[in-house]
């Protein structure tokens, strides 16, 4: 029988037809499950990740860092403002509806209504549709980021999503963390089908027969995605065989990982800094630069680094990291305890103060050991840090309200560009475009917000460095935010898993692609 079954694979495979020998089922333990199925619910790691498995965007950036086209099949340079999309013919979304342009420009609209990601979109006109399988994006300037952008377009089933629930609710509301309809129901073009959801439990999805993309080659037919926070018990899960594949593996548990059988070991370098924000509103102590350059000097990154992350990550002095074209070489992390007494006796705290500090404790590597560090730190000047850590289901809804004095927040540039680090965390909030959504801190200088729209206008490559290069150095001179890390990422997974094809740089594997062998 497996001679025959062989036979007739053979036949396929020469006919031209895609065929797996067999399906599998993989369990994928991660530290944490996304917050929402709603994709434009909240611009978070998790939802991301998610969103690459049930969907597909315009344009995905490849492992390499090059631009690779999805819904979009090419694209192409009209005038300095406007590029042209040239749409997937033949593609359908899980509820069997066709993909056309009028669901990118749906969609397009619906992005202007969410709250974290019209800041990224504030830069254009509009979205044009020029016929069933071509659309237009139109800049107000030119603007050298529109293919970073269109990465973050992930076309939605506008037919699915029109209308109202039974209960009289618009379909396509988003809001955050009110269990809408968008972010129970899905229908996207992705490769995987989403079939239960038990929010902290399981995500349990299946293999899309009608996919698109028949390249991939993937064979795994099920995908379960377990949340498991503590670091140890993910490990001890893949070493026993009850799961696949886990992420992250913790700095503490790489070496134990290393030396097990049959498995693999994948480590990539991340642009994602790990920081808190110091809230000027609630801690008004934070109002003084003299006490937030003296927060900066009293925490040691490079101790971190080497203590808790045991050299599993890069100590920041910025935002930018190397590479980006706002780094500056020259902006390292500046331990001085002794001056960091000074300045707060200078700004009249000697004898310090207290805040309250929130972190998450299965977002970012050894997030909560962080915060315990750098709330010890500050401890010796006088400032008492209350300190409440939680899960990041529980975490991004407190973080939103800006109540606390001091906020961790990791976060990966969306543009692979310094603006949007820029952008998001230290421009002055404006919940009207969307600019600083995730600037708890309250910081706001008029020419840092000048310099981020010009630089928004720049398509010279070396002025807009100098542009950036010179908001690192006012932030870094009116220490805006604490920078602590860009952190490393690291996965694990059975040896018959392609891990090392699917894991990339962005933290956004592409389960689409995910193999296993024999």
């Amino acid at each position: 029988m497996k001679k025959g079954f062989t036979k007739i694979a053979a036949a396929l495979f020469a006919a031209g037809m895609s065929f797996n020998l067999y399906a599998a089922n993989v369990t994928v333990a991660l530290d944490a499950d996304p917050e929402s199925l709603d994709v434009y619910e909240q611009l978070s790691g998790g939802i991301l990740q998610f969103a690459h498995m049930s969907y597909d965007p315009l344009v995905r950036l490849t492992k390499d860092m090059k631009f690779e086209g999805r819904l979009a099949e090419s694209w192409e340079q009209l005038d300095p403002k406007t590029v042209r999309f040239h749409l997937r013919k033949g593609v359908k979304f899980h509820s069997g509806n066709p993909f056309t342009a009028d669901d990118v420009i749906w969609t397009y609209n619906r992005i202007l209504k969410s709250e974290d990601y019209k800041g990224l979109f504030e830069v254009y006109e509009g979205m044009k549709k020029v016929d069933d399988f071509t659309v237009d994006l139109v800049a107000k300037v030119p603007y050298p980021l529109v293919l970073q952008n269109a990465t973050y377009i992930f076309p939605m089933d506008s037919k699915f999503y029109t209308g109202t629930t039974e209960d009289g609710k618009d379909k396509a509301e988003i809001v955050k963390a009110a269990g809408t309809y968008a972010a129970t129901h899905v229908s996207g073009t992705g490769p995987y089908k989403v079939v239960t959801r038990e929010q902290g439990v399981k995500l349990e999805l299946e293999r899309n027969a009608d996919y698109w993309d028949k390249a991939s080659g993937s064979n795994v037919d099920k995908l379960k995605i377990v949340p498991i926070k503590e670091d140890a018990t993910r490990v001890a899960a893949l070493l026993s065989g009850d799961v696949d594949m886990i992420a992250p593996v913790a700095p503490n548990d790489q070496d134990r990982i290393k030396k097990a059988a049959n498995v693999k070991f994948v480590t990539e370098s991340s642009d994602r800094i790990v920081m808190f924000e110091l809230n000027q509103k609630t801690q008004p102590a934070f109002a003084d630069k003299r006490v937030r350059q003296a927060v900066n000097l009293a925490v040691n990154q490079n101790g971190i680094v080497d203590k808790i992350m045991k050299g599993f990550a890069t100590p920041a002095g910025q935002l930018s990291p190397a590479g980006y074209l706002g780094h500056v070489e020259d902006l390292k992390p500046g331990y001085d305890l002794t001056k960091a007494k000074a300045l707060m006796k200078e700004a009249g705290f000697e004898k310090g103060f207290k805040v309250t500090m929130i972190s998450t404790n299965n977002r970012y590597i050894n997030d909560a050991k962080i915060a315990q560090a750098v709330a010890a730190m500050l401890s010796k000047i006088n400032i008492k840090v209350e300190l409440k850590t939680m899960p990041k289901a529980q975490y991004w809804p407190e973080f939103d309200k800006c109540a606390s004095d001091m906020q961790i927040i990791g976060w990966q540039s969306d543009t692979v560009d310094s603006g949007n680090y820029f952008e998001y965390l230290v421009q002055t909030r404006d919940d009207k475009t969307g600019k600083g959504q995730y600037n708890c801190g309250g910081y706001s200088n008029a020419e840092v917000d000048k310099l981020i729209a010009d630089s928004n206008a720049e398509v010279d490559v070396a002025k807009r460095s100098e542009m950036l290069k010179k908001i690192e150095k006012i932030l870094a001179d009116d220490a805006a935010v604490l920078p602590i890390q860009w952190q490393n990422l690291a996965w694990a997974g059975k040896s018959k898993l392609n891990v090392e094809e699917v894991v990339n740089g962005r933290d956004l594997p592409v389960y689409g692609n995910l193999k296993v062998s024999e």
